[in-house]
């Protein structure tokens, strides 16, 4: 392993603005965001899991490990990574995870997935290991960089290791369908939100809305009295296909976007298929507007309902895939790339221009 954090360094040392690297793991996420540029420095070989303590819910593993490795790992102990993060491929690995930033399903309920990292070990553009956070969950001393690279896309640095907290699988689990129009829909997940019903997933189209309940099996049932609707025979089935995005909703075609939106936020006037997850906060359009003035108009929609709107995948990407950042934020990001990647080797362009 270490003829191969040798290598790393030095392709980074040998990498430059005009020749930069292209981080890639298992390769299954390589269409989100911006094109990829640069020369594939693939981590893959950088593999497995060097610390699994099921008593204090922590794993740590090497970023080429692979993710299901991972989640067979926790599943011979019961146990999980609870923001169920999608592979979208047989390839993905836990460093792409972290660099991609998605979360599953059950991120409603039990949070992003970044707030499940407790630690990270880099490598910055001057080839140097650096180690940020541990591998206990009290860890609240300083800056949290680790948490950081949630969602980077690999613009900061190589990562090489990541430590992240995992919980016991629910003991008992059922699905619900309901026959409800958007708006009722939206209204019954955020009366549901504010009371203690153990939801752990939701979804929303067609008329219809999915509800997952996840915990003791007492408080699933009395869940399942509450809500009603009828039983889904292949609920595990539905959710995986959500997180995959194997669902039909999701077959290629029109572009996909992706809004991030209160929950209460009222339904987006726009034209397209939706399917609204998340109790509310997260809303999928599929929608043939791809240019520049269409992609003004997604955007003005989402910040006016208090959100943002990513083209996260297919259609054309000239006037970027991210929601422009506010002048402020952008200056942040600057400093942070200058501080890990000085000469900008790393990833370049991945998320926003300049970065």
């Amino acid at each position: 392993m270490h003829q191969i954090l040798a290598t790393f360094k030095d392709r980074i040392a040998a990498a430059s603005a005009d020749a930069p690297l292209c981080l890639r793991g298992g390769g299954s996420k390589h269409w989100y965001g911006q094109a990829p540029r640069g020369e594939v420095l693939a981590t893959g070989a950088y593999r497995g899991i060097l610390a699994y303590e099921p008593t204090e819910l922590v794993i740590t593993a090497r970023c080429g490990t692979p993710l299901a490795e991972i989640e067979a790992a926790l599943a011979e102990r019961d146990q999980m990574l609870a923001f169920e993060p999608p592979h979208f491929g047989a390839g993905a690995t836990v460093g792409g995870m972290l660099a991609g930033g998605l979360s599953g399903p059950r991120r409603q309920a039990v949070g992003a997935l970044r707030d499940f990292v407790l630690g990270a070990v880099l490598m910055d553009g001057h080839g140097e290991i650096l180690r940020f956070g541990g591998q206990v969950m009290k860890n609240v001393a300083g800056y949290d960089v680790s948490r950081l690279l949630a969602g980077s896309l690999g613009t900061l640095g190589l990562i090489l290791e990541t430590s992240l907290k995992v919980l016991p699988k629910p003991l008992c689990e059922a699905s619900l369908r309901l026959e409800l129009d958007q708006a009722t829909a939206l209204r019954a997940l955020n009366d549901w939100g504010g009371q203690p019903l153990p939801i752990s997933a939701s979804a929303w189209r067609d008329g219809a809305l999915l509800i997952r309940l996840s915990g003791a099996r007492a408080a699933v049932q009395a869940a399942r009295r509450e809500i009603g609707g009828e039983s889904l025979a292949d609920g595990a089935a539905v959710w995986r296909g959500l997180r995959e995005q194997d669902d039909d909703f999701f077959a290629p075609g029109a572009p996909l976007w992706r809004f991030s939106l209160p929950s209460a936020a009222p339904i987006l006037p726009l034209a397209g298929a939706q399917l609204i997850e998340w109790g509310g906060a997260q809303r999928w359009l599929r929608s043939d507007a791809g240019d520049a003035a269409n992609t003004a108009t997604m955007r003005a929609a989402a910040a006016a309902l208090g959100g943002h709107a990513t083209l996260f995948r297919g259609g054309a990407k000239d006037a970027g895939v991210f929601h422009p950042l506010a002048p402020a934020v952008a200056a942040i990001h600057r400093n942070l790339k200058q501080a890990f990647d000085p000469a900008g080797v790393f990833n370049p362009g991945r998320m926003y221009q300049g970065l």
